[in-house]
C-alpha cells in the first residue's frame, strides 16, 4: 500500500468501543498533595499560579510527576493517572489560572513537556489520553496560607499565598472539533470549507484521538479496503464512516466516504472519551483544489505542485526550497499534476479503496498557462492511491517567466486557487 510513501505527501490497530464508556470520569482524593502558589492576577483580571504537582522523580534527563487517584462515571470505574514529564530537573513548568477569581474552576497549562492521563478500568482496558487533560478540578479539605478566604481563585491572585491538598475533579475526554475552520478539505490542496465525496479531509480541535499520533499501517486494511477507525478514532460524515488516514489529539486526516449527498452533512468525531459535537460541512458534487503546499508559496506567489517525469524533480526556479530538486519547465515537456476532489471516474473506483485499475475523469479536465490553453494527456485516479488524481499536462509555447499563471477548469468553470509556475526557454 503505497499511499503513505509518496514523495509529494497528501498530509504533513485496533478500535476502542465507546459502548461501555462514558465521557466523564469523576475522580475521588488524590493519592498526593497538589501546592498551587499565588502568582497574582493575570491583564484579564483572573488568579495565576504555579503547580507543584504530586511526587515528581527525576531520572537524569527528564522530571516525571505523577497523580493517582479512584475514578467513577467510565465505565466500571478505576484509578485515573496523571503523568507529566519535562525536561530537566527544576520547577515543574506548570501554570494554572482561575477563570475568574471567586471560581475553582482551574485550567493548566504546560510551557515545555507533555501531559498523559490513563484510566485504568475495574473491568475492562485500559485508555490513555496525550494531551492538557480537560477538568475541573478542585482542592479536597485544603490548607491555605496568605490568604483569608481558602479558595483557588483567591490564591492565585496573591502573590505568594499557597493552597495545598489532595484534589478531586471531573476529567472530560470527549472529543472537541474547534467551532473554527475545524473541518476543511486537505490544506495543501486548497483547504476549503466545503467537501466532496471521495475527497480528502483535515479535522482539527483537542481529544480527537488517544495516541499521541498514528497513520494508518498495511495491517490496518482488509485486501484493498482502508481502514474506519485508527488508534482508536473514527469519523462519520452524514452518518457513514469515513476512511482514517492519521490521528493525534489535534487533527485527524480522513477520506470522505462515496455516496454523501450534496448540502449540510454532520461530522462527528468518536474516541474512547465519546463522541464529538457534530460539525456541520458544505458537501459539493466536486471541490477540487491541485496539489500547493504551504512550502511553496513565496514572495512571487503560489506555485502549484507540478512534477517533471522523473517523479522527484519539481518545477520551481531552482534553489526556492533548499534540498529540494527543482527545474524550471519549457514548452513541450509533460509535468504531472496531484489533486482531490474531482468527482467520478469511469469506471467507477469507490472512496476508500485503493485504486487498481486504469480510469479516466467522467468530467472534462483542461489546463492553461499564462491563458494559452494546454494539451492534457492524462486524467483520472492515481493507481495505488486512494482519491489521489493524476493529470498530465504538455506546457504550451508561452513566455518564459517565474510566475507564469497556472490556471486549471473542470467542466469549463476554472478552479479557485491562483497558482503560478516557473517556464523558461
Amino acid at each position: 500500500m503505497k499511499f503513505n510513501a509518496i514523495a509529494i505527501s497528501l498530509f504533513c490497530s485496533s478500535f476502542l468501543s465507546t459502548q461501555a464508556l462514558a465521557s466523564v470520569a469523576a475522580f475521588g482524593n488524590s493519592a498526593q498533595n497538589v501546592i498551587f502558589t499565588g502568582l497574582g492576577g493575570n491583564f484579564q483580571g483572573e488568579g495565576t499560579s504555579r503547580v507543584t504537582w504530586g511526587s515528581c522523580v527525576y531520572d537524569g534527563a527528564n522530571t516525571k510527576c505523577t497523580v493517582s487517584a479512584p475514578f467513577t462515571g467510565v465505565g466500571s470505574g478505576g484509578t485515573i493517572t496523571f503523568l507529566i514529564t519535562y525536561p530537566g530537573n527544576g520547577p515543574a513548568p506548570i501554570t494554572a489560572t482561575s477563570i475568574t477569581p471567586g471560581n475553582d474552576l482551574v485550567t493548566l497549562s504546560l510551557t515545555a513537556g507533555s501531559f498523559l492521563v490513563t484510566l485504568a478500568l475495574n473491568n475492562g482496558p485500559t485508555v490513555t489520553f496525550y494531551q492538557v487533560p480537560n477538568w475541573n478540578m478542585v482542592f479536597s479539605n485544603p490548607t491555605c496560607t496568605g490568604v483569608s478566604i481558602c479558595g483557588v481563585g483567591q490564591v492565585g491572585l496573591t502573590q505568594n499565598a499557597t493552597i495545598t491538598g489532595p484534589v478531586t475533579g471531573m476529567y472530560d475526554a470527549t472529543p472537541v472539533i474547534r467551532t473554527s475552520q475545524g473541518v476543511i478539505s486537505a490544506s495543501a490542496y486548497g483547504a476549503y470549507s466545503a467537501l466532496a465525496p471521495g475527497t480528502w479531509m483535515e479535522i482539527y480541535g483537542t481529544n480527537l484521538a488517544n495516541v499521541v499520533s498514528q497513520t494508518w499501517a498495511s495491517s490496518d486494511f482488509k485486501g484493498n479496503l482502508a481502514p474506519t477507525a485508527v488508534g482508536g478514532t473514527s469519523v462519520t460524515i452524514g452518518g457513514q464512516p469515513a476512511f482514517i488516514d492519521y490521528v493525534s489529539p489535534g487533527q485527524v486526516n480522513a477520506q470522505v466516504p462515496s455516496g454523501i449527498a450534496s448540502g449540510t452533512q454532520p461530522v462527528v468525531v468518536t474516541t474512547a472519551g465519546g463522541s464529538s459535537v457534530a460539525f456541520n460541512i458544505t458537501v459539493n458534487s466536486t471541490e477540487p483544489g491541485l496539489l500547493a503546499p504551504g512550502s511553496f508559496k513565496i514572495p512571487a506567489g503560489q506555485y502549484v505542485a507540478a512534477l517533471f517525469p522523473d517523479a522527484v524533480t519539481f518545477v520551481l526556479p531552482p534553489g526556492t526550497i533548499a534540498g529540494l530538486p527543482s527545474a524550471r519547465a519549457k514548452p513541450g515537456d509533460i509535468l504531472t499534476f496531484y489533486g482531490v476532489g474531482f468527482g467520478n471516474v469511469t469506471p467507477n473506483s469507490p472512496a476508500g479503496q485503493i485504486v487498481t485499475q486504469s480510469n479516466q475523469l467522467a468530467s472534462t479536465f483542461q489546463a492553461s498557462f499564462a491563458g494559452t490553453p494546454a494539451t492534457v494527456t492524462f486524467s483520472g485516479l492515481t493507481g495505488g492511491y486512494l482519491g489521489l488524481y493524476q493529470f498530465d499536462v504538455t506546457v504550451p509555447n508561452v513566455a518564459a517567466g517565474d510566475a507564469v499563471p497556472f490556471t486549471y477548469f473542470l467542466n469549463g468553470v476554472a478552479g479557485p486557487q491562483n497558482l503560478v509556475i516557473a517556464i523558461q526557454h
